[in-house]
């Protein structure tokens, strides 16, 4: 699979960036923006072929700390990675993009609807949360309380592949960590800002429920609704909740074509 690749900078940030495929004539890219944890690679290598093939353009980030964007200091937040995000479209003279954003990515495509709405016309929320009480209260407990070793064996072992010198993964770990506590969450004034036509996209066994994500899409102007059967990720392909098996990747994007296409 062979693509271009480069970075965008927003002060010390530099965002890596793929460039998939080629432009099609009147039709914005597909930015796509991983989960916690995950890079390009864990989160999209079996989405990125499925898409070239129904020949869309496709643009990929690793968000800071992640894969081969290296972490600054400053706090991992939504709104920070949305600017970092926009810093990459700027590089790359795009002026519209449609995102699918994957759990806490799902935040930063969000973060980008609200604060840059002319650089989005369709938004995918794919397993991702507005508020905090869309989680139980044993996720908050279990992640103030968590340690490395609950991280999933397939993202420990990519991070260890790209980055072998010591500390990095520890480091990622508690950046996506303390990412998910401090994040405040959004009011619905703040949800009905966005202008891009909306997909929330879950699993009826994802992290979140699915009575969030029906609110969610009640919340967003003209916001459509998709639940598929699986857990956070499978039906993306996300490595760590797939396993490499892509059945139920091939069952989702049809609906994900038809939707960016209406």
């Amino acid at each position: 699979m062979t693509f271009t690749h480069g970075y965008g900078t927003n002060g010390d940030l530099r965002m890596y960036y793929e460039v998939h495929g080629h432009p099609r004539a009147d039709e914005p890219p597909l930015l796509l923006i991983p989960g916690g944890g995950s890079t390009i690679e864990t989160n999209y290598a079996g989405l990125i072929p499925a898409l070239l093939a129904e020949s869309l353009q496709v643009i990929a980030v690793d968000e800071e700390g992640h894969g081969r964007t290296a972490a600054t200091g400053r706090p991992l937040t939504a709104e920070n990675s949305a600017d970092d995000v926009k810093a990459v479209l700027d590089e790359l003279n795009v002026d519209s993009v449609d995102v699918l954003g994957f759990s806490a990515g799902g935040h930063t495509a969000l973060a980008l609807a609200m604060r840059y709405p002319a650089s989005v016309r369709c938004l995918i929320a794919a397993s991702t949360f507005v508020s905090r009480d869309a989680v139980s209260d044993e996720f908050w407990d279990g992640m103030a309380k968590g340690t490395l070793g609950e991280m999933p064996e397939a993202l420990q072992d990519a991070d260890r592949k790209l980055h072998p010198e010591p500390g990095h993964l520890e480091r990622l770990f508690e950046l996506d960590r303390q990412r998910i506590l401090t994040f405040p969450g959004w009011q619905d004034d703040d949800l009905r800002r966005i202008t891009a036509r909306t997909l929330v996209l879950s699993a009826d066994r994802d992290v979140m429920s699915p009575e969030h994500a029906v609110r969610m899409s009640r919340v967003i102007p003209g916001a459509r609704l998709m639940i598929v059967p699986g857990t956070h990720g499978d039906y993306l392909g996300e490595l760590a909740a797939s396993g490499g098996d892509l059945r139920a990747m091939r069952t989702t994007v049809p609906y994900l074509l038809r939707f960016l296409e209406e």
